[in-house]
């Protein structure tokens, strides 16, 4: 069977994107995983199907690169819209999208040329003051779970090595959790690597991570206002946008895609 796909980037995040609004296509796992892993496959942090659903414009049916079902992904729900965007599916409001994931609902709108804005689930779960391999946790839980830790010098953080001992600490992380480097360059601004479960490697940006890591430091008194500019990895910036008490979150960045094929499954 040939499926197209087209491979979009989210300030970094990279996702293989298939329209299976027909619903005539499964994937396994093993065949996600193949599909995702870099030098022998496509190569992304993740896979999305965009599906129908009886309330919305779609469903985001996302998995991460291991192959298996993911909790939300902030720049792959961008990603979804943009390409919901330029594939011409209906949608109920001009240059916007209602779609669902994981049974919940999500508000995207298209701001400007691959710009897309998204509002994210209220945070929840919040935890301070954690010592963990013995580094100082914060963590809170954007739609995915995440683990925050200050640095002074963030270009030289070992992301991975660290970032996969605390990832693993399922007496404290029951269903694992991605890990934030976080260090404060403005009263409104900050730079972030996330190791993020699932790819089980440094991303070059996480979406839920940047709201988690804005949130978290509004909350703990190291931001000021509640509109924060972050650097990614990648170099682009994405920005959080939030109220006072956070129960409106918005996530807004670059999404574009990258190329176009399509590949056969036997």
């Amino acid at each position: 069977m040939k499926i197209n796909f087209s491979k979009l980037s989210g300030a970094g995040n990279d996702f293989i994107v298939i329209d299976n609004r027909s619903r005539s296509i499964t994937l396994s796992s093993t065949q996600i995983r193949e599909l995702c892993t870099r030098r022998t496959g496509i190569g992304a942090d993740g896979l999305i199907l965009v599906e129908p659903s009886s309330l919305y414009d779609f469903s985001m049916n996302f998995h991460n690169a291991d192959g298996f079902h993911g909790s939300m992904c902030g720049n792959g729900g961008r990603c979804a819209a943009w390409f919901a965007f330029v594939s011409g599916i209906p949608s109920i409001r001009a240059n916007s999208y209602t779609f669902e994931a994981n049974g919940n609902r999500y508000d995207a709108w298209i701001t400007s040329n691959e710009t897309v804005k998204l509002q994210m689930l209220a945070p929840h779960g919040f935890r301070n003051n954690l010592n963990i391999e013995g580094f100082l946790c914060h963590s809170v839980n954007t739609g995915s779970p995440h683990a925050i830790i200050y640095v002074d010098d963030l270009p030289n953080v070992m992301v991975n090595k660290i970032g996969r001992a605390i990832r693993h600490k399922t007496e404290i992380f029951p269903e694992g959790t991605n890990v934030n480097f976080i260090e404060i360059t403005s009263p409104d601004s900050l730079s972030i690597r996330t190791f993020e479960r699932g790819v089980e490697d440094e991303t070059l940006a996480c979406g839920t991570g940047t709201v988690a890591a804005a949130i978290m430091s509004h909350r703990l008194g190291k931001i000021s206002g509640t509109t924060v500019q972050v650097n990614v990895k990648s170099g682009d910036i994405l920005q959080v946008q939030f109220s006072e008490n956070m129960d409106e979150v918005f996530l807004t960045g670059p999404a574009k895609i990258i190329y176009e094929g399509s590949f056969t499954m036997t």
